[in-house]
């Protein structure tokens, strides 16, 4: 049951770094999604969900992995 916990509290920060690169993809060959006024201000959303989300991910594996003994400080 705690597996399928911890996919997912992983899927949602999965979802936003996906979307994160799809802004940048979009951004960088000129298309221009509905809900940005800009392209740049649609890339630097796109960096920060991206940053976000595989910062949440990284971190989830980090603390699990220290909570195991099995990372190296």
């Amino acid at each position: 049951m705690m597996r399928i916990v911890a996919w997912m509290i992983l899927l949602i920060p999965g979802f936003i770094a996906g979307a994160g690169i799809i802004w940048m993809r979009d951004a960088f060959f000129d298309k221009l999604d509905g809900i940005f006024p800009y392209l740049w201000l649609q890339f630097l959303a796109g960096l920060v969900a991206f940053a976000l989300g595989l910062w949440f991910i990284g971190g989830f594996i980090r603390y699990r992995e220290r909570k195991k003994r099995s990372v190296v400080k």
